[in-house]
């Protein structure tokens, strides 16, 4: 077993090194999760969740007690008036473009002050007249402002950008494929004062994946009036088999359940089929598992620092994303350690991923995902463009003991290939 190996051990010593030296992040990221799981929990407790809330309903689903109550605890756990989550949103992609839909019209405009969202975004961005019925396709303005060198806000030309047709302000929390920070709820908080001092009655909208549960707080409990997520990321805790939600202000929330079902429907109807205990359980198990993950990507940071890697946020950095940076500088070492990654996992290990043209994305990207949901990156995994610098971006880990077992097979594929060369730590 390559456990066994000299190289093995090298690596041993050296992630207990790191360990030694992120102690301090590790208990300030237990605290945090400790104090989501009891706000959670608090939250079941107030709304009386119970067993017959976990059954599921068919057909229209009229009357489902449990979807009502789910909504209702989602809404108190992020601070919002009102919340929408169902098994029927497919992707994070489809459930913000739910969102700004149900919230956008005809000759209204939708501004990214955070640069460039998310590579998926980009297709319902779309263009106008493509016929693919994207938001500028339905004549829905569009316009982005590039984040400044350090990656703050650019607020000269935000003020310059926004117009009275500017209806919807749009907040990518995650870095997505760029080397800059994710932004804390704290400097979206000032985000929010800042663009309702420009135009007051302007929509912030913020795609929350990869945030929920790293801090104590989340966006739309600082002005954000509308925000959107995955539930096969974070807030599903790895036992929510597919879904979505959408929190914020009641009214906004309702445009977007008018988008996702029809206008007079709405979130009234939608059998959940069996859905709803790993919904619950999974929130319940969110903060913990969150948690486990964020003390994986601690290490990674402080390991590969170490090594002599760049990574982003840096180990004593804090965290409000479960995403990890990893600036390799080579095609190779980057495919080495994605594959690395694969080879950890409990699920389809033998599998090797190759880089290949993924449907709405720009470049080829390689993906490792041995998961048991398909596509949950709240559980360990990996993913990069083939693009230079060539930046690795690993997220996720239902334990901390798998995230860590990742990292060190994923430094001895690297080894192995003779592109790493791995010393008994001193340190």
């Amino acid at each position: 077993m390559h456990q066994e190996s000299n190289v093995w051990a090298n690596l041993e010593s050296w992630a207990e090194a790191a360990e030694r030296r992120v102690s301090a992040s590790f208990a300030l990221l237990d605290k945090t999760a400790e104090r989501n799981q009891w706000k959670v929990i608090q939250a079941f407790q107030k709304h009386k969740v119970s067993d017959f809330h976990f059954n599921g309903s068919t057909g229209y689903g009229y009357n489902d007690r449990g979807r009502e109550v789910l909504d209702l605890v989602y809404a108190d756990v992020f601070g919002a008036e009102a919340a929408l989550v169902r098994p029927h949103f497919v992707s994070g992609t489809h459930t913000i473009g739910t969102a700004l839909f149900g919230v956008l019209r005809p000759g209204d405009e939708l501004l990214y002050v955070t640069g460039r969202p998310y590579d998926t975004l980009h297709k319902v961005i779309g263009k106008p007249g493509d016929g693919t019925g994207s938001l500028q396709d339905w004549g829905i303005g569009y316009g982005e402002v590039e984040l400044l060198q350090d990656g703050t806000v650019d607020w000269n030309t935000v003020a310059q950008r926004m117009t009275a047709s500017t209806k919807v302000v749009g907040i990518q929390r995650s870095r997505g494929y760029d080397w800059r920070s994710s932004f804390t709820v704290a400097q979206i908080e000032e985000m929010v004062q800042r663009l309702k001092a420009i135009k007051p009655d302007v929509i912030v909208f913020v795609d929350n994946c990869y945030g929920e549960f790293t801090e104590l707080t989340e966006p739309t409990q600082v002005g954000v009036d509308l925000m959107a997520g995955s539930l096969i990321k974070n807030p599903g805790g790895g036992i929510a088999a597919t879904g979505g939600y959408i929190a914020g202000k009641a009214s906004l929330v309702e445009s977007a359940a008018y988008r996702l079902t029809a206008p007079g429907i709405g979130g009234e109807v939608g059998a959940m089929l069996g859905t709803l205990r790993g919904m619950y359980q999974g929130l319940y198990l969110a903060p913990h598992i969150v948690g486990q993950a964020l003390r994986g990507s601690v290490l990674a940071a402080a390991l590969f620092e170490m090594l002599g890697f760049e990574t982003k946020p840096a180990w004593h950095e804090p965290r409000t994303d479960l995403i990890q940076a990893i600036r390799f500088g080579s095609r190779e070492h980057l495919i080495a350690f994605v594959q690395g990654i694969q080879k950890s996992s409990a699920v389809d290990a033998h599998v090797v991923p190759e880089p290949w043209d993924m449907p709405g994305y720009e470049h080829p990207v390689i993906m490792a995902a041995g998961t048991f949901i398909q596509g949950g990156s709240l559980e360990l995994s990996a993913d990069a463009p083939i693009r230079e610098p060539y930046i690795a971006y690993m997220q996720g880990g239902l334990t901390y003991a798998h995230v860590k077992y990742g990292i060190l097979t994923a430094l001895s594929q690297m080894a192995e290939r003779g592109i790493l060369h791995i010393n008994p730590s001193t340190t």
